[in-house]
């Protein structure tokens, strides 16, 4: 019993007892019929091949596959396109032409294929593309039917596999939990789903996010983050799952099934999954004193207590055993950093994709990892000529010619380069291993990563069914069963810290829920000069925290703190920059401190010497910041809060953190009433609490330092090791606590 129908171009066949299959009309793909069942005619021969069977296991179609692939061919296969926003965005980072011109200039729809896009397709052979910023949901929809229109038409007719990184964060949405326009869910960041203390809730997200994720053509998410974030100064601590390893392996298994599990299959594989890619292995939140191996200055992770194993944790005994019918995690990527001297076969410092120990004698050989190894974005490059600029990851092979480096990463196990777009330096590593290990031997290695890089591939049935309706992905993402289930979540990871008592008219009880309909003060944040993610510098500028549409819902706004009930002051934790070309130039190392506080820091008692250094940009090793300063971005945030204290004289003054990172709360606690910490989340959530519309559950899934003498002292691989801040009430702000309108939480 069949169902044919045809929509915009798109022809399909709903099989009794089979998988449906569509196929486009421009695409020249024919049907074939065999023991009562359909099959797309991929590569044109007139006769069902394996790999065409969705009958037989996606192990056996994928082989098949690999082995009729030229090497150019499964070059491409090996290759993750940058970052790619539909469409290309004005002066954005992110660019692309179409027949030579700008998007605005071309006058084309914005889900039609740029030049380069269909470069990555016909000329590189690129079916991995990672998708960035969107339109909306029709648009994306439109976009992935357009890949896979140009891809089915080409040679084995081999589907793309779109990715995205984390794209349903919080912390930017509206005031309403829906969600404006056709924009994805909304959640809190990966550390608010520990302050959930529940991994049913990150369950919920992949599940939720899967099915938009699907609806978006997307059939591979660049996560979850789950390193264990035992170095609290880390710039992506707020995106990892905690640094508590029994409830990060909870959170991963939740967050992996979540995602790749298609209900009724099997084998859990099917039409609502997307693969996971949990990073990063070994795990990346070590970085010596806190600094990032997205540049070069913060190469290198340390274990300074030989915590090394523990980092494994995550992955070994819940990312590679799920408790799902998946199993697995269907990739991993490992992280720019050098492990430092924990190599313990050949001694060697370098990047952890260029490690034979840490990929083929750890990940490939004692933890067994079947799936995809992808490298973190841009690392066989060449080497930028200073160390400051963003890039430049080649570590320790910089000496290497581009394809050598893509030999050892291949001969180590690896099987994809992340945001690499041109083949040639695979092609060229290819001929380089043939001469060194012979032509069979590498055809081998080459067919085993084109075989696993498919497999994904017939996971998701993309070979099947790749098509989407974009008036169904509209209602999908987006939809209000989703968006609700988010900022569901986004209040449950919201964290009381803080609740003075006072003394009411029958008896005491705390500064919060505020009344709703009180006159609020909000004032203005102020940011210094800084430096962005991609090392430009950004200028002074002020900005408003929450915006009128979201306050006027709870409080009535007012322009004067005199005028008001309460003040609500809106901070983000420290920022600031770990690595100076002016100290530099003064004779220094460059090497600052990363502060967690917001006056002037003075890093006294940091180490005199660094565990780890070294690089050929430099002629020295030692990395240590000890004696130099360092101040906050963001250091107005506090005056606002202290000037806030003073002026507000008896009336409350409630302090709303956002928490990148743990933060030094020494400065500020004794002048607030009442603190809230959240974790990425919107403004309606965070004053939900406040005005008490929720009655908080989130408790800290960190701890929250003594000072910043606690954070020297503590070790960057050992986690819940930090001296806890006590505040004025009595309270030890660590790992678990938190409040309701009742007192401290017990559990």
């Amino acid at each position: 019993m069949e169902k044919r129908t045809e929509k915009d171009g798109i022809l399909r066949i709903r099989q009794e007892g089979g998988k449906t299959i569509a196929w486009s009309v421009s695409s020249g793909i024919e049907v074939l019929e065999q023991d009562g069942f359909y099959f797309k005619d991929l590569e044109r021969t007139g006769k069902l091949l394996p790999y065409e069977d969705w009958r037989l296991s996606d192990e056996e179609r994928a082989k098949d596959l690999a082995g009729r692939l030229s090497i150019e061919e499964i070059a491409g296969l090996m290759l993750y396109s940058p970052h790619q926003a539909v469409p290309p965005v004005a002066n954005g980072p992110f660019q692309g032409t179409f027949d030579g011109k700008t998007f605005t200039e071309s006058n084309k729809e914005p889900y039609e294929l740029s030049d380069q896009q269909k470069v990555f397709l016909e000329q590189e052979h690129i079916r991995h593309i990672l998708l960035t910023t969107v339109k909306n949901a029709a648009v994306s929809a439109r976009w992935s039917n357009e890949l896979q229109k140009k891809a089915e038409a080409l040679p084995h007719g081999i589907p793309v596999n779109i990715s995205s990184d984390p794209r349903n964060g919080a912390k930017d949405s509206g005031a309403e939990f829906k969600s404006g326009g056709s924009d994805v869910s909304k959640w809190p960041e990966g550390i608010g789903f520990a302050a959930c203390f529940d991994p049913e809730v990150a369950g919920q997200f992949a599940r939720d996010a899967s099915r938009e994720y699907r609806a978006l053509g997307i059939t591979t998410a660049l996560g979850p983050q789950i390193d264990l974030c035992t170095e609290p100064r880390w710039m992506r601590f707020v995106d990892t799952l905690g640094e508590e390893t029994e409830m990060a392996k909870k959170l991963t298994k939740a967050y992996c099934d979540g995602m790749q599990t298609t209900e009724g299959e099997a084998d859990g594989w099917g039409k609502d999954s997307v693969n996971t890619m949990v990073k990063h292995w070994p795990g990346g939140g070590t970085g010596e004193g806190g600094r990032d191996a997205h540049y070069a200055f913060g190469q290198y992770a340390v274990y300074p207590t030989g915590n090394f194993e523990e980092h494994l944790k995550p992955f070994t005994e819940a990312a590679f055993h799920l408790d799902g019918p998946t199993g697995c995690a269907s990739a991993v990527m490992p992280y720019y950093t050098v492990s430092y001297g924990v190599d313990r076969k050949n001694g060697k410092n370098v990047g952890n994709s260029y490690s034979e120990y840490l990929i083929r004698d750890l990940l490939r050989g004692k933890y067994e990892f079947q799936g995809i190894v992808c490298t973190d974005w841009g690392i066989t490059q060449d080497p930028a000529p200073t160390i400051e600029g963003f890039g430049s990851r080649c570590y320790g092979v910089q000496d290497l010619s581009e394809a050598e480096r893509c030999l050892l990463v291949i001969w180590n196990g690896v099987d994809q380069f992340g945001g690499n777009s041109e083949s040639a330096p695979v092609i060229e590593a290819y001929r380089i291993g043939c001469e060194r290990y012979g032509s069979e031997i590498m055809r081998e290695r080459m067919e085993l990563s084109a075989a696993r890089l498919l497999k994904n591939i017939f996971h998701c049935g993309l070979f099947e069914d790749p098509y989407l309706d974009p008036e169904e992905s509209e209602r999908i993402v987006g939809c209000e069963e989703f968006c609700r289930h988010g900022y569901e979540a986004q209040q449950k990871s919201v964290v009381l810290l803080k609740n003075r008592t006072v003394q009411g008219e029958k008896e005491a009880k705390g500064i919060l829920p505020l009344k709703t309909g009180l006159k609020v003060y909000v004032p203005e944040r102020k940011i210094r000069t800084s430096k962005a993610f991609f090392r430009i510098d950004l200028p002074e500028r002020k900005e408003d925290p929450v915006s009128q549409e979201a306050l006027e819902k709870y409080g009535q706004r007012v322009e004067k703190p005199e005028d008001a009930d309460v003040a609500l002051i809106f901070v983000e934790s420290p920022s600031c920059n770990p690595y100076s070309v002016e100290d530099l130039a003064k004779g220094g190392n460059g090497y600052l401190p990363i502060t967690l506080q917001y006056r002037p820091y003075t890093a006294v008692n940091a180490r005199e010497v660094s565990i780890a250094g070294g690089d050929f940009r430099e002629n020295f090793t030692n990395r240590s910041y000890r004696g130099k300063t360092n101040i906050a971005y963001n250091e107005a945030d506090l005056d606002n809060i202290l000037f806030c204290r003073e002026v507000m004289g008896n009336k409350p003054v409630i302090v709303c953190a956002t928490l990148h990172n743990p933060m030094v709360m020494q400065e500020f606690e004794t002048a607030a009433d009442a603190i809230v910490a959240d974790f990425g989340v919107s403004k309606a959530a965070v004053l939900d609490v406040v005005f008490g519309r929720y009655n908080p559950t989130g408790r800290l899934p960190i701890q929250i330092p003594k000072d910043m003498d606690a954070v020297e002292a503590q070790s960057e691989d050992k986690g819940l090791d930090l001296e806890p801040y006590t505040d004025s009430e009595g309270h030890i702000y660590d790992y678990g606590y938190g409040m309701n309108y009742e007192g401290v939480i017990n559990v």
